[in-house]
């Protein structure tokens, strides 16, 4: 998944992959009804990129109707991004239209999800030094807020 350039890229210049951080994803999927976009997303990745903490590769809104017919948008066909929009011309297009297929899948009909693809810029150099030490990731994973919020909880209770 998010390794071939489609028609949803837009042709940026490939980073210098030794100094390139590690890259993550996100899917957020919005129930019918409940996606009340006011560009406060957009504000908060807009800092992110500005900060020099991350590097947006792709980011598509998709849209699953209640027929399942899937639409899919870029940041350019967006409204309230504010300043992602200079970000645009930076998007590298990792998502392939079979993960775009894969993703419209696993969505609800009648939903609408926000597919987000970064590249930490914040731990490029460190990464970069591994890799000169001979360093090879053999493993990462993210850890969901709600098993951590659990963990505490079940701390809290002693048990």
């Amino acid at each position: 998944m998010f390794i071939k350039r489609t028609e949803y890229g837009h042709g940026i210049t490939t980073p210098d992959t030794e100094e390139l951080g590690p890259v993550d994803y996100l899917v957020v999927e919005f129930p019918p009804a409940t996606s009340h976009f006011t560009g406060e997303m957009a504000a908060e990745l807009d800092k992110l990129v500005t900060s020099g903490t991350i590097r947006i590769l792709d980011l598509v809104i998709l849209t699953k109707g209640a027929d399942g017919e899937l639409d899919v948008l870029e940041v350019d066909d967006l409204d309230n991004v504010g300043e992602l929009v200079a970000a645009e011309a930076q998007l590298a297009g990792l998502l392939t239209e079979e993960d775009v297929i894969d993703l419209a899948a696993a969505m609800e009909p009648g939903t609408t999800a926000g597919v987000l693809v970064w590249e930490n810029l914040w731990a490029g150099p460190f990464a970069s030094a591994a890799r000169r030490s001979g360093g090879q990731l053999i493993a990462n994973g993210r850890i969901p807020i709600q098993a951590i919020l659990a963990s505490i909880e079940a701390d809290e209770q002693g048990v």
